[in-house]
């Protein structure tokens, strides 16, 4: 395999390392809000309720996944540099923006919905960069490689995070004005502006990058093996027509929403509420470092392996097509293998209470891992049925059910936390996360049993 890949060159990880690298950003601006929940709801800070929170991020979910249906189409009208730069130049400047807001509910709700907004671009852009860079058997991999970001971006915040809070506090803000949840914000919100120009100077269309001299043709001819004569014909067209409404009439694009709208929101849960589990689990009585340092560490050991099963996820379904199954029948299998795995977050309570923290980290460790293979297998189901110029579309729509499914979860779990004791909320919620992808496989399996790809675009 190394052979291979020296011979056909290797500038599309580079493309890879530039969406691992936005992907991160994105998660690090959206985890900020999760770390300072508890800051949030303290009487030292805003002495807001856990439904209160929910609220904040149902809003910012709800935006999210209202504006998703549109992102993907103006993506796949003004292509993947100009759109995936002005989700992030949205998104980053709301992420300033939160700095200053004072306490009030309101004035947050508005600049994280604008973040939503923002953020939208994101996986539309970086799923059809990925259909535009890569042959049909490399891409759940590479989806992989970038989707780990998000999990890149927690760990990051989990160190981030605290240390601002404890750094910039009382007394001691930074030059006697910002606190620490503002430069919470202010540092990953600057951060983003910083990659754009790296996106400016190094990112270019495969076409464009072969007659500039930077991909071979070897390469070039690599990432276009499979590709059906209606992309070939789009792509020397310029041909970036997509009918919208036509999208939500096959049954292909309902296979892909359902499957964002049933897991999507398991993995926001992970994110924004993970850090509470651990503080009223396992640290009643702890002081503040300890209790912060518990949160930091279960935080970025769960998302640290997270980023493993986003990896080795992605390769599952290659090793079944180097073996000569149908690239369908290896994605499917795959993810029916996956789905089974988050079936263990069913015994993390009696893990907590049994063996503590680490045997129930361990299990959502397998939970995490298990939803970003999921999640790396799903986003590429669009592009092995869907011609190129249409995932945006059709990722945007997905991605719009998924932070639907992302504002019920929320809701269910702000719920949760603020009507029953910590083990009742949570064996509830982790019995609602075990079941979400078996249940999502089979209907998927159920509107697409067989492959068939989109030719009538």
């Amino acid at each position: 395999m190394s052979n291979v890949t020296e011979k056909v060159g290797k500038y599309r990880w580079t493309v890879v390392a530039l969406l691992l690298f936005s992907t991160t950003i994105n998660y690090m601006d959206r985890n900020v809000i999760g770390f300072l929940k508890d800051y949030f709801c303290s009487e030292d800070g805003f002495s807001w309720t856990p439904q209160m929170f929910s609220y904040l991020t149902s809003a910012f979910t709800l935006f999210y996944a209202g504006f998703t249906l549109v992102a993907g189409w103006v993506i796949d009208k003004v292509g993947t540099k100009i759109g995936l730069a002005g989700s992030l130049i949205l998104w980053s400047f709301a992420g300033i923006l939160s700095a200053f807001m004072g306490k009030g509910l309101g004035a947050h709700i508005a600049a994280r919905s604008l973040f939503g907004m923002g953020e939208s671009g994101n996986f539309p852009a970086s799923n059809k960069t990925i259909a535009e860079w890569f042959p049909k058997k490399e891409r759940a991999l590479a989806v992989g490689i970038f989707n780990s970001g998000s999990n890149i971006g927690a760990m990051i915040c989990a160190i981030l995070v605290p240390w601002c809070l404890l750094a910039w506090t009382g007394d001691h803000k930074f030059f006697g004005v910002l606190e620490g949840w503002q430069m919470a914000f202010l540092i990953t919100g600057i951060i983003g502006f910083i990659w754009l120009i790296f996106w400016g100077i190094m990112y270019k269309t495969p076409k464009k990058a072969l007659e500039k001299g930077q991909l071979s043709q070897v390469e070039y001819d690599y990432i276009h093996s499979g590709d059906s004569a209606q992309e070939t014909a789009d792509e020397a067209n310029g041909s970036n027509k997509v009918p919208w409404l036509k999208m939500l009439t096959y049954r292909q694009t309902w296979s892909f929403t359902i499957g964002k709208f049933m897991t999507d929101g398991i993995w926001w849960f992970l994110l924004f509420w993970l850090p509470t589990y651990v503080k009223h689990q396992f640290c009643v009585g702890m002081d503040a470092d300890q209790t912060a340092t518990y949160v930091m560490l279960s935080n970025f050991i769960v998302f640290g392996i997270a980023i493993i099963g986003s990896v080795y996820g992605g390769s599952i379904p290659m090793t079944f097509i180097n073996k000569g199954w149908a690239t369908y029948k290896a994605r499917m299998t795959a993810m029916l293998l996956i789905a089974a795995a988050p079936l263990v977050l069913l015994f993390t309570q009696w893990a907590a209470g049994s063996f503590g923290i680490v045997a129930a980290i361990a299990i959502i460790c397998i939970a995490g891992a298990a939803h970003q293979a999921w999640s790396a297998n799903l986003f590429t189901t669009v592009s092995d049925m869907f011609p190129k110029k249409a995932v945006g579309t059709v990722t945007g729509i997905g991605a719009a059910a998924g932070g639907l499914g992302g504002v019920l979860v929320q809701l269910l779990a702000g719920y949760l936390d603020g009507t029953f004791n910590t083990n009742k909320a949570y064996t509830i919620m982790f019995a609602v996360c075990a079941f979400a992808y078996l249940i999502a496989w089979l209907l998927m399996k159920w509107l697409v049993p067989h492959h068939k790809p989109i030719t009538d675009l």
